[in-house]
């Protein structure tokens, strides 16, 4: 992988960008939006999508598979994600051509210039904060601009350029880039110890964000629950802190949250209590919606117009999302790939299942994180699930370590019968569709590639469906 350089200057003016990783979502909102300022996009990624076709469409040149003959002559800057090689060879050629060569952080502060900036952090919930922000300003009659993690479900797209002054945009903490920008209200989810292997210590990540909520011009509003954001708080010298969650100290308080089906709570401010409703399940969505209510309350919206703004937002894709149902079986797809976060995603997934049962296929996310918290995972998987089919590790940007692979995770189970360890996918999807029956649910959980199995999965339950009826 390649640490961002962030004391590379970034250029003035850009005529013509090319994307090296451009089928991403975070790097295909930023081309989208260089598109829309008229600059010349190309771009390649390892593999065809979806996305990548409708950049083509778009007007982008769009390569698949990493040539040095994919990096048009004219091209004045190239952007980078952290997960290419030194050695991919548009990168080795830009260098050589003394182009512009900057991180996708460094293209997006380029894009922010002097807006009003709404910056959402965290080790979790950042994408889902983000798209309740966007779509509430939307419903405000607001036309912010902004870039997310992952795409809004209602909007169809991860970013878009608007005509307001404000900003949002989902901020990176796992490689420190989250410092770069210039914001002016920091939203600080949650601070759970994550990618340490950037930061080296616990101490050394609880100083970056408070060094990112200090640093906020206007406001800084952070969780009042959860332990690492509590600590982080303590560190803060912020004149304007808002705390948001279900803590009785809450400048923002979340209450009376109920997660059956969707879930339902009440926020209150200054003395005022307002009822709310998601179509979304699970108690961490409520929590997420009251720091979206806090960000549009310092951005000085009302608390009745607020929460009914956050009410609208109908998700995030990768979040909870239903693919298909076969045989009676719904197989859905989540991007947790923490363990706090695979907690939260099956704890939402039991408050609908109902007497259904919850089979979770997961796939470990590097093996930095993997080897570090494999017992955690072990331990939330057989605690929130009634079955896991484990797979192996994605890499990532990683280099395989030896004796870390899916096993060592299922291997911590206490009870070997409540998890399969199977490496072969399709062996994993058949095996899935012997275990499943009606009414259970199967989540796929990662932020790697495991959503391309369902489509085995659910050809694998039709399959086994046809064959009971022969």
């Amino acid at each position: 992988m390649i640490r961002p350089d962030l004391t590379l200057p970034i250029p003035d003016d850009i005529q013509a960008a090319h994307f090296i990783g451009i089928g991403g979502s975070g790097m295909s909102g930023l081309a989208r939006m260089f598109l829309a300022r008229g600059i010349r996009v190309s771009g390649s990624d390892r593999a065809d999508s979806a996305v990548m076709r409708e950049l083509a469409a778009s007007g982008a040149t769009v390569h698949v598979g990493h040539a040095a003959e994919n990096l048009p002559t004219d091209a004045d800057t190239v952007v980078h994600t952290g997960a290419i090689w030194p050695e991919n060879p548009e990168f080795v050629l830009a260098k050589e051509r003394g182009l512009h060569v900057i991180h996708r952080s460094q293209a997006l502060h380029w894009l922010i210039g002097g807006r009003r900036l709404v910056s959402v952090a965290g080790a979790h919930g950042k994408t889902t904060s983000t798209g309740m922000i966007v779509t509430a300003l939307r419903d405000l009659d607001a036309d912010p601009t902004f870039v997310n993690g992952g795409v809004i479900a209602q909007l169809g797209v991860s970013s878009g350029t608007g005509s307001d002054d404000v900003f949002v945009i989902e901020a990176d903490e796992s490689d420190g880039t989250f410092l770069l920008y210039d914001t002016s209200i920091a939203l600080i989810t949650n601070v759970d110890p994550d990618h340490l292997d950037h930061w080296g210590t616990r101490e050394a990540f609880f100083d970056a964000f408070a060094r990112f909520g200090d640093a906020a011009r206007e406001a800084v509003v952070i969780s009042s629950d959860d332990a690492g954001a509590r600590l982080v708080t303590e560190r803060l010298t912020h004149e304007r802190v808002i705390t948001f969650g279900e803590a009785a100290d809450a400048v923002v308080r979340v209450g009376d949250i109920v997660t059956e089906g969707p879930v339902s709570f009440s926020i209150t401010h200054d003395g005022v209590t307002v009822d709310g409703r998601l179509p979304v399940p699970g108690a961490h969505n409520a929590i997420n919606a009251a720091g979206a209510v806090a960000v549009l309350l310092t951005l000085g919206y009302g608390l009745e117009p607020a929460v009914r703004a956050v009410e609208g937002f109908a998700g995030t894709v990768r979040r909870f999302e239903l693919h298909g149902v076969a045989r009676g079986v719904s197989v859905f797809d989540d991007y947790a790939h923490h363990p706090t976060e695979v907690a939260a995603a099956l704890a939402a997934a039991r408050t609908v299942v109902g007497e259904g049962r919850i089979i979770a296929i997961q796939q470990p996310h590097t093996y930095s994180r993997t080897q570090e918290m494999y017992r955690e995972f072990a331990e939330v998987l057989e605690s929130h699930a009634d079955h896991t089919v484990m797979l192996d590790v994605y890499g990532a940007r990683e280099d395989p370590v030896e004796g870390v692979t899916g096993e060592l995770v299922s291997g911590a189970f206490a009870d070997a019968s409540n998890v399969h360890f199977v490496a072969d996918w399709q062996q994993a999807a058949d095996y899935t569709a012997t275990v499943a029956r009606e009414g259970d649910y199967v989540i796929t959980l990662g932020c790697g590639n495991v959503y391309q199995i369902i489509p085995q999965v659910l050809e694998a339950l039709t399959r086994t469906a046809e064959h009971a009826g022969e």
